[in-house]
């Protein structure tokens, strides 16, 4: 199911802070910060934060700035973004700011959380999961029965730990303060536990005052049939690809692009790429690595459709291509039409020879639209 575009934001002392434990918060950002964090607000559908975080920092989390807030409503959307909490106990106070400023209020929680911030009468649309939280059953009620589109996540510490953890953040913007806490027991931004391999990509670095902006993206792809944010970023780039086919009204213009488990790019390709005129994507890909390269037997294929099963130019069809290179993982945005081959179904082919293989049907549209001509009744 399509989840929102999940941007994690925080700032943090030297040596990782997020507070200090004084009976104030800690005010890391800078003012300039504080207010591209206000912009960045505005530009979302929704603002989350853990239950820890309403108890601890007691915030209003509004967008502040009026001439914000009007464009927002010039562009039919509400005043302020959908304020969202959870809290697997439902005990939160009820006098707290944030259920009495800004816009409408959700709780999303247990079934008996339920009971208890109803009995507490919390002023916001409260929403039982079942007997635990399942942050990708919250973000699907949040997608499809809320309209969020772009979430942004502003804590606390467990949070982020547990979205970074399960693959779930598109983004972190990560704010860095010249300054050292060194308490021990201060609250941290990240947590110990098992988080996805390799490295975060650098998309920007921005000096803001006397604080650091840093964004990142996930690259390293998700493992089994589940997704995550970095398998979208990695199939948004095979559609992309696709648009630098040469045009054909013969053949589709695909694009792939193979990636370690450790989130390395190994190689790409696109449909008709170099002088091979009849050249498939993933092939156009795989042709470019080692065949005894042992990372291909944990790395992932995405392509903008799926791997072909039968093919007239060539001997052997992608999806048999994809199975000798020993790749057990494959992720695509739209399952192959009946233009040229019926019953297409490189899908069940891999499927069959134990690979698994995950279609993102949000990526569809993009992966369909250098192929108008091809599929227009």
């Amino acid at each position: 199911m399509p989840y929102p575009y999940v941007l994690l934001s925080a700032a943090v002392s030297l040596d990782g802070c997020l507070d200090d434990t004084g009976p104030e918060r800690l005010l890391l950002s800078s003012p300039a910060d504080f207010d591209r964090v206000d912009e960045v607000r505005a530009s979302v559908d929704a603002i989350l934060i853990g239950a820890g975080t309403i108890r601890a920092d007691n915030p209003r989390l509004l967008v502040n700035s009026p001439e914000r807030r009007a464009a927002r409503v010039a562009q039919g959307r509400a005043e302020y973004p959908l304020k969202v909490t959870v809290s697997g106990s439902g005990d939160l106070d009820p006098a707290a700011r944030f259920w009495h400023t800004g816009g409408d209020k959700l709780l999303v929680t247990t079934d008996k959380g339920a009971e208890r911030a109803r009995a507490l009468g919390l002023a916001a649309d409260v929403v039982p999961l079942g007997p635990d939280l399942d942050w990708r059953r919250l973000l699907e009620h949040l997608h499809d029965e809320r309209g969020v589109r772009r979430l942004m996540v502003e804590g606390g510490g467990t949070v982020h730990t547990q979205l970074l953890q399960q693959g779930l953040a598109d983004e972190l913007q990560l704010v860095l303060a010249p300054l050292f806490v060194g308490d021990p027991d201060a609250p941290r931004l990240f947590g110990p536990g098992a988080y996805q391999d390799g490295r975060l990509r650098l998309v920007e670095t921005r000096r803001i005052e006397d604080v650091v902006l840093m964004r990142y993206e996930p690259t390293a792809p998700g493992t089994g049939t589940q997704p995550t944010a970095a398998d979208h970023h990695w199939l948004a780039l095979a559609c992309e690809l696709a648009d630098r086919c040469p045009p054909s009204r013969t053949a589709f213009s695909v694009g792939a692009v193979i990636v370690a488990a450790d989130g390395t790019e190994l190689a790409r390709g696109h449909s008709r790429e170099g002088e091979d005129p009849v050249v498939h994507a993933e092939e156009a890909a795989l042709a470019k690595l080692d065949p005894a390269d042992e990372r291909l037997r944990s790395a992932t294929v995405y392509s903008s459709l799926e791997p072909c099963v039968r093919r007239a130019s060539r001997p052997k069809p992608c999806a048999r291509l994809i199975l000798d290179a020993g790749v057990r993982r494959v992720v695509t945005a739209w399952r192959e039409p009946d233009t040229f081959v019926a019953d297409a179904d490189g899908s069940g082919l891999l499927a069959s020879q134990g690979v698994d293989v995950i279609v993102l049907p949000e990526h569809e549209e993009q992966a369909k639209a250098p192929n108008r001509h091809l599929t227009a009744s």
